[in-house]
């Protein structure tokens, strides 16, 4: 959510600033905005909604400027409206902010009895009045910044500029993300390392509670109590290339599509033909993970999701009693936590401010160890983990994730195998697993060559405002995601179920106009299932069925609706293969129904205020 981009150069910053926000705009927004030093002056443009609608204003009246700082805002205290839109500007000041400030109303009620009159409806305009009345008490733009957050609750990533300051930007970070682009004879802060890919690749990344001070030729970092600190400089493999949509019509798109790419690349120097390799989650992992006697996996929407698959997985395989929640809930009460016990966070961005807290405050309960399952190697998540695997599905710009989901499950099957290998699995059971996942990128290739069929199923659900999912036993959580999945881009309301819950409430919505998708891989369950299906079918229901080869005579079950069938790749492995064509099925339906398929209405990539 939000994305932060400031600059300072040698050149016009504004065109660096616009550039960098359109490459954040995947990240959901409601409003964007400019701000850029000229001699003696503050120029700003603000617009409700598109970064292109601010361009706009900005392109019809530009000014130059070589200190600048640029947002785009997505709405928690106060409407989305020009007024509320960052920049916020009090006296001399500028200031940008992702997050949210806590105590902001005790801080404003102070600030309007000293005679503040506020324009705005948002905590941001607090912090920057604050920073604008130290700083006319005669501190410089640092020193008024590190007095402020000192007093801040809440989370925050923030970058300023003073009018009489030209030639520096501030910025600070708690709990949300900034990072710190290094250039030559310039030099960037951005909230995400996709907004500098342009201008470059090497970046710090910065620690929470630091505060820094960028000018064209240095970059000084801070820690809370105003001492300098050292940072470590890394040059970031996002690419340019890596961000553009290419021959496709959308993100979300091209992502479902590289997904046997970024399976295999997580699997990658990891899984041999002898097994999982050693020490794949750090040097220390496979002795942790030997002590392991139960865990914990905290995660939020489709990361939990993914953690509930491997619940049953390493239940199944590695005997481990397993507990999933979602980090929400997780951090307000109090888990019973046994010995031994390994605390597992699986985030896309690593910087969900739910799962971070969640993580955080597990180091006061007593787990044996963290481990994080992550696509962004410097991420909070992944630097405040024990342990760590990093999923490589690269950058995911489409609100609704995909790739990540099935990358989190390629990592969490590497995890299940090296604890139920460690655990006494069958040998010639454990090897036929391992061959499974290594068999997964080509599952998922072939998966997607249903696209066709899928596309035309699509037209079914155009007119239709309900759907359910039903799945048994691992694959009920990839219900639980395909569902997710179509109400997320295609506004169309969809739960899932287990389908023996059918007859336990749901089975009274089925009727003609209720669609019902099943996933029906072959196995055990399998007789089960078709029980569930006929149901339907005798309430008239349409019956939209995914079956793999080996899951026979179910053509019957779907008179009404459609079945499709492909090679799961196996009983361990079908979860993440099933994933695939109703990712498919809800991106088809949302491009039927016209809707904004890459950026859903409300929703943002990285959630990182509660």
């Amino acid at each position: 959510m939000c994305g932060i981009v400031a600059a300072v150069a040698q050149r016009d910053v504004a065109p660096l600033l616009i550039a960098g926000l359109k490459a954040l705009e995947y990240r959901g927004y409601d409003s964007a905005g400019l701000a850029v030093l000229e001699p003696g002056a503050i120029r700003r443009v603000r617009a409700k909604g598109k970064v292109r609608e601010m361009e706009a204003r900005y392109l019809a009246e530009p000014f130059p400027g070589g200190t600048g700082i640029a947002h785009t805002r997505w709405a928690t205290h106060g409407v989305p409206n020009e007024v509320n839109a960052h920049p916020h500007v009090v006296g001399r000041v500028a200031l940008v902010h992702n997050g949210i400030i806590e105590n902001y109303a005790e801080l404003r009620r102070a600030l309007q009895a000293r005679g503040h009159q506020f324009a705005s409806e948002t905590d941001t305009e607090v912090m920057t009045a604050l920073i604008n009345e130290r700083i006319e008490a005669g501190l410089g733009l640092r020193e008024a910044v590190l007095a402020t957050v000192r007093e801040l609750d809440g989370a925050y990533a923030i970058a300023v500029i003073d009018r009489d300051e030209p030639g520096h930007v501030v910025g600070a970070r708690r709990g949300a993300p900034l990072l710190v682009g290094v250039g030559i004879g310039e030099n960037f802060l951005g909230s995400d390392a996709q907004a500098l890919v342009q201008v470059t690749n090497k970046v710090i990344y910065l620690d929470e509670n630091d505060v820094v001070e960028i000018t064209r030729d240095q970059v000084q970092v801070y820690t809370l109590d105003g001492a300098p600190a050292e940072r470590a400089t890394h040059e970031s493999e996002v690419s340019a290339d890596a961000v553009e949509r290419g021959e496709y019509r959308h993100y979300m798109q091209k992502e479902i599509f590289e997904q046997p790419r970024a399976v295999a690349d997580t699997l990658e120097a990891r899984i041999g033909p002898h097994g999982v390799l050693p020490n794949i989650f750090g040097v220390a992992g496979d002795a942790v993970l030997a002590k392991v006697k139960g865990l914990h996996i905290i995660a939020c929407g489709t990361s939990y999701h993914a953690g509930l698959v491997a619940k049953y997985w390493i239940e199944q395989h590695a005997r481990l009693p397993v507990s999933v929640e979602v980090a929400s809930e997780y951090r307000y009460r109090e888990a019973v936590v046994p010995e031994d016990t390994l605390f597992v966070a699986i985030s896309q961005s690593g910087e969900t401010a739910d799962t971070l807290a969640a993580m955080r405050e597990s180091k006061q309960r007593g787990y044996l160890a963290t481990l994080a399952i992550c696509n962004v190697p410097e991420s909070s998540v992944v630097r405040e983990a024990d342990l760590k695997l990093m999923t490589r599905a690269g950058p995911e710009i489409g609100v609704a994730s995909t790739k990540a989901f099935t990358t989190q499950l390629a990592a969490l099957g590497l995890l299940t195998l090296q604890l139920a290998r460690q655990r006494g699995l069958d040998e010639a059971r454990y090897l036929a697993l391992c061959e499974q996942l290594a068999h997964l990128p080509r599952a998922i290739e072939d998966a997607l060559a249903l696209e066709p069929q899928i596309a035309e199923l699509a037209a079914r659900f155009i007119h239709r405002q309900h759907a359910l999912f039903l799945g048994r036993g691992a694959n009920y959580p990839v219900a639980l995601e395909g569902a997710l999945k179509l109400k997320e881009i295609s506004y169309i309301h969809a739960e899932a179920y287990p389908a023996g819950e059918l007859k336990h409430g749901p089975l009274a919505l089925v009727d003609e106009s209720m669609p019902v998708v099943a996933v029906a891989p072959s196995g055990p369950l399998l007789e089960k299932l078709k029980s569930n299906l006929q149901e339907v079918r005798a309430r008239g229901g349409e019956l939209i069925v995914f079956a793999d080869d080996g899951a026979t005579s179910l053509d019957g079950y779907a008179a009404k609706g459609a079945a499709l069938s492909f090679e799961s790749g196996g009983d361990f492995i079908a979860p993440a293969v099933f994933t695939v064509p109703l990712q498919l099925l809800a991106y088809h339906v949302a491009v039927l129904r016209g809707t904004d398929v890459d950026q859903p209405r409300n929703l943002a990539k990285s959630v990182t205020v509660e």
